[in-house]
């Protein structure tokens, strides 16, 4: 299986996920979900494999989640899910799938818990900051 990312280029966690990948596991399947967009069956089976709820997947942060009233407490998933077919900007970003599993890569080191890379492992982001994978 080749590893997936559910990617936004105007986004720097998931361009430096997709570095990431690129620099230790070869060049992914990319997948520009804001031109795709996203079937009610997609974002279940990613959330589920995940872990997460769609509230947890919600993207609050430069999204219309809060002027669409999806951040109040009493807003259930269904509708959060509703909302993330019609706005893909509303899923949280990046997404990505191995053979290892499937996580939202927030912070962008999560993604190393999806890839064979040898602990001490170091890489340079974007903005210059190097992390070292655990």
């Amino acid at each position: 299986m080749s590893i997936v990312i559910h990617h936004n280029p105007g986004c720097g966690t998931s361009r430096n996920v997709l570095e990431i990948i690129r620099a230790f596991a070869g060049e992914p399947v990319i997948v520009e979900y804001l031109k795709t967009g996203w079937t009610r069956g997609q974002l279940q089976g990613l959330f589920a494999a995940a872990g997460l709820t769609p509230r947890e997947a919600l993207r609050v942060s430069k999204s219309p989640a809060e002027e669409l009233g999806l951040t109040a407490p009493d807003v259930s998933d269904e509708a959060i899910l509703d909302a993330m077919l019609e706005h893909p900007v509303l899923v949280n970003r990046p997404i990505v799938c191995s053979t290892k599993g499937v996580a939202l890569c927030r912070p962008s080191e999560k993604v190393f818990d999806l890839l064979d890379v040898d602990p001490g492992a170091t890489y340079t982001k974007e903005d210059g900051e190097v992390i070292t994978v655990p």
